[in-house]
């Protein structure tokens, strides 16, 4: 069963919505069979490699708040990360442009390392204070998780992978994707935002009684019937939000442009 996951580097949703799946994963008896495909999001394309700015002043420009709104906002946000293991260091934060990052994580998707800089880029920049937009900086990174170095600095030099991060940002626009993460299982079953474990223990399980539902009906029928062709009413709607969880085409909400509650949105 695959997951196809929409996310961006410097989304603190992303990260804990990353969490919260590997925990649910943990737990889930189908793990093994399970691939996880990483797809490239911008959540601010047009800021700068390296702003200059702390991350307070960024997001309080970005989203029209006050400074103190905005530390507010990280604070609580640094506080869901710790429940769940993880270090938010806000105020040491380099809020930059992730376009290098992302063809980074495409080029490590070539070598089965997708999932590992995925971590490796979120961790430098939520715990180190990385500049996660420092070409040289993503360099050392690439090289950390195994990358070859030499396909690394062609990559980062040039244009390789543009269109793969193009590709992956039309695919989320076709989808209605408006903000992240953005998960859907099984390309039937889309689940919004950084939602708690519970939540994702059950929409794996409801992907995965989908998935054997409409494989034991092909066998059934002698006939290949596509994931789309299960009856919907086999699997309902999950979790605390029923519309975070959807049977067919993957769906979504709108968001405000802003990071709040358990997304992060342009």
């Amino acid at each position: 069963m695959k997951i196809d996951i929409w996310s961006d580097i410097v989304c603190p949703f992303c990260v804990i919505g990353k969490r919260h799946l590997e925990l649910a994963l943990e737990n889930f008896e189908h793990a093994d069979d399970v691939e996880i495909v990483w797809h490239s999001y911008e959540l601010d394309p047009s800021i700068e490699r390296e702003p200059g700015r702390t991350l307070v002043d960024t997001i309080a420009t970005k989203y029209g708040i006050s400074a103190e709104q905005s530390a507010a906002s990280q604070r609580d946000v640094a506080a869901r990360a710790v429940a769940v293991g993880l270090t938010f260091n806000w105020q040491d934060a380099k809020y930059g442009n992730t376009f290098d990052a992302h063809r980074l994580i495409h080029l490590a998707a070539h070598h089965g390392l997708a999932t590992a800089a995925e971590t490796r880029l979120m961790h430098a920049y939520f715990t180190e204070g990385v500049s996660i937009g420092d070409v040289d900086e993503l360099q050392r990174l690439g090289e950390e998780i195994g990358l070859p170095a030499d396909d690394v600095r062609r990559v980062l030099a040039g244009d390789e992978f543009t269109q793969d991060v193009r590709a992956d940002e039309a695919a989320a626009r076709q989808i209605g994707i408006t903000g992240v993460p953005f998960f859907v299982l099984d390309e039937r079953f889309a689940v919004s935002g950084a939602q708690p474990v519970e939540m994702f223990e059950r929409a794996l399980t409801q992907a995965w009684q989908g998935r054997t539902a409409t494989l034991d009906a092909a066998a059934t029928h002698g006939a290949s019937t596509s994931s789309d062709d299960a009856d919907p009413d086999d699997v309902e709607p999950t979790g605390p939000d029923a519309d975070s969880v959807d049977h067919g085409r993957a769906s979504t909400h709108s968001h405000p442009g802003t990071c709040d509650t358990d997304h992060c949105a342009i």
